[in-house]
């Protein structure tokens, strides 16, 4: 079918739904229209200069600054999915602050304009030879290749979750996909008395700090509504500490344990028993050892890990899975023209958008060094920032680098609750992240940090 049929197909369609009021019609058109304008030639065969994998955070942010610098269609952008999501938000839409609908914009809508978007899937890396195959069979050849594919979420590693997650007014939750989210409010809603179980995954996880956020909000929420003595809550993490960043999690002990939440470490979800209402746990310190837990409530964190086609091309990842990339400068210890950026990366920074955007200055100098033949200088720190939401008004700004060190913006301690960390949290990010990441603009809070060392209000 020709681009001409195809559009004159998408436009009778719309026709026929205008009077319904249909508004999905119209953001498919509008992709649709995007990616033809985007991608003009569609042959089997692609040559770039620079391949952009994955239309996330730090695939749109470096795109954007490559296509400014390089000039049009430069820079092809292999990206399946029809909407971009602002994926922090997430939490605060489980504990009701914000609508599923506030955190995307159609994906044709945030991509740089002008770079070539093929949106399609990478189904095989192929290093050797500088090539990527597409999921329509399209073979890209390229001088440069940035790998920005993010996570996979693996809820069917874990027996009867996705069964239980389909449960109509279900019992069982999950924040971290688009398709869960709103049950989460659902739950909170529905949960009067019992065991209140939150878990953290026996694997690598983005916005590691998620988990334990949406666990805050819950027993905030059941407190609101004078229900909070009938529920017991209970956090059940894989790791053997509370948070990474013993800065915060000293902050942190303090409030679980004046809001009597049980916390067990090294305790995994292995198995969900949605008729009985019943969760499976192992002791990670003794593998044969198993309990179960009545739940009323259960909000589950998937088992997570690099794509399966990333993760097939062992030319390209590390035993984990993900790029293998040195951890300062982002390009792959072997393929000097490949370079990676945001959670598919090797580099053993916290997953987080904050991280991308951090590292989003660094890989696009390196880029530009890489195909000027010049020495790559730039270096990333590992900083990462998580904004520890632990109510309806208060969040703990978290920012540690990669020894774990904190690496704080502003002059005050940002190891105590506040409402303004939670504003910054709720209101002004997601702003600076469609206005500013997205086009290339934000590379971090480095200039606002050193701004700000200038005014030191009682930093410990």
């Amino acid at each position: 079918m020709s681009v001409l049929q195809m559009i004159s197909l998408k436009l009778s369609t719309l026709s026929r739904n205008c009077a319904t009021g249909s508004n999905s019609t119209i953001i498919s058109l509008y992709a649709a229209l995007r990616k033809f304008s985007a991608t003009p030639v569609l042959a089997d065969k692609h040559e770039c200069q620079v391949l952009v994998v994955g239309g996330g955070a730090g695939g749109c942010a470096v795109a954007a600054k490559l296509s400014r610098k390089l000039g049009p269609d430069k820079v092809i952008i292999v990206e399946p999915a029809d909407r971009h999501y602002y994926q922090p938000m997430f939490t605060l839409i489980g504990g009701g602050m914000k609508r599923l609908e506030q955190s995307y914009k159609p994906m044709a809508s945030v991509l740089p304009k002008d770079v070539k978007w093929l949106q399609e899937k990478a189904e095989q890396f192929d290093p050797k030879n500088n090539t990527v195959l597409t999921s329509g069979n399209n073979n890209i050849k390229y001088d440069l290749l940035l790998i920005a594919v993010g996570l996979q979420l693996n809820y069917d590693k874990i027996p009867g979750l996705v069964e239980a997650l389909t449960i109509p007014n279900g019992k069982v939750c999950s924040i971290y996909s688009p398709k869960y989210v709103e049950n989460t409010l659902e739950c909170l809603r529905q949960t009067e008395n019992g065991n209140a179980v939150f878990t953290f995954p026996a694997s690598p996880v983005k916005c590691p700090g998620a988990p334990q956020k949406i666990m805050y909000i819950s027993e905030h929420y059941f407190r609101k509504l004078n229900k909070r003595s009938n529920i017991n809550v209970i956090y059940n993490t894989a790791l053997p500490v509370l948070f990474g960043v013993k800065h915060y999690a000293d902050a942190l002990w303090p409030i679980v344990k004046k809001r009597n939440v049980t916390v067990n470490t090294r305790t995994n979800l292995v198995e969900v028993k949605p008729s009985m209402d019943i969760a499976i746990f192992e002791n990670l310190d003794k593998p044969n050892e198993k309990f179960e837990q009545q739940y009323s409530m259960l909000h589950a964190v998937p088992p997570m890990s690099a794509p399966d086609e990333l993760a097939r091309c062992k030319d390209l990842v590390n035993e984990a899975g993900f790029v293998d990339v040195n951890k300062s400068t982002m390009q792959h210890v072997k393929y000097k023209n490949v370079f990676a950026i945001g959670d598919c990366s090797g580099s053993p920074n916290s997953k987080t958008a904050a991280s991308a955007a951090a590292q989003s200055p660094v890989v696009y100098r390196n880029m530009i060094a890489a195909l000027e033949g010049e020495e790559l200088k730039t270096t990333y720190d590992g900083y990462a920032s998580c904004p520890l939401v632990t109510g309806y008004r208060t969040c703990i700004l978290a920012e540690f680098d990669y020894d774990l060190n904190p690496l704080e913006t502003f002059p005050v301690p940002q190891n105590k609750e506040r409402y303004s960390m939670f504003v910054l949290k709720k209101s002004l990010m997601p702003a600076l992240y469609w206005n500013m990441m997205l086009n290339g603009y934000w590379n971090g809070p480095t200039m606002m940090r050193k701004m700000m060392s200038m005014f030191k209000f009682g930093k410990n």
